[in-house]
């Protein structure tokens, strides 16, 4: 075998070889990227498929869906309209927990729609959320389940506390204030774990954390949970 013809199958190899490694590299390169973007919910897709690959090609649609959806960003007008209705929401607490629970559910489903997300079918809507949101979207997912509760007469004051502060979560991060765990990582996996910085465990009232817009006043504290 002459020279030419050697180097000629050196860099046939090599190029083989390299094309080979990038072609074995992409699902790895696929998978940070997805468990970067849905945060814990990509591991609770893993869960619910029993299978990683079945999973990720489900957060793939997700991804191409989610990618022709118009989404956009609130004007800050209305960034004050939807603080100033969670204020409301959120002193209506004291008189009547339960109706608080259920405007706080109604409030962030017309968030929801404003900013460009379907509000159908829930399970759909929790997919594409979890695109953008996968890092509140359990705290949402609990506040849903509570307020079902609630509709039923199975959820007590505590539950309901517990589901505006989950609810507050992803209603900041839709609103533009990111959700950002007090202490890192990624959304408890339990409510009990949502205790706000200022909250008593026995429920006693200490100072609301305002969202963009409110003062501050003294009323039933259902701020930003925090992560532990």
């Amino acid at each position: 075998m002459n020279t030419t013809a050697t180097v000629i199958l050196i860099v046939v190899i090599v190029v083989v070889l390299a094309a080979a490694a990038v072609f074995a590299g992409r699902p790895m390169l696929r998978r940070r990227h997805l468990q970067a973007r849905f945060g814990p919910e990509y591991d609770r897709a893993v869960e619910q498929y029993g299978d990683r690959r079945e999973a990720e090609r489900n957060l793939v649609e997700r991804e191409r869906r989610h990618s022709e959806l118009t989404l956009k960003p609130l004007d800050p007008a209305a960034r004050e309209k939807y603080a100033t209705e969670w204020t409301a929401v959120q002193e209506r607490f004291v008189d009547a927990p339960d109706d608080a629970v259920q405007e706080a559910d109604e409030l962030i489903t017309r968030l929801m729609r404003e900013r460009g997300y379907p509000t159908g079918a829930h399970d759909k809507r929790m997919e594409l959320l979890s695109v953008e949101h996968g890092h509140t979207l359990e705290h949402y997912r609990k506040a849903h389940e509570i307020a079902r509760r609630s509709e039923a007469g199975e959820a007590e004051t505590e539950d309901l506390r517990q589901a505006m502060i989950h609810h507050r979560a992803l209603f900041d991060d839709l609103l533009g204030q990111p959700y950002r765990p007090r202490h890192g990582g990624t959304a408890p996996n339990s409510a009990d774990s949502t205790d706000s910085p200022h909250a008593t465990h026995d429920g006693h009232t200490d100072q609301w954390q305002a969202a963009p817009g409110e003062a501050n006043s003294p009323r039933l504290d259902v701020s930003k949970p925090e992560q532990r």
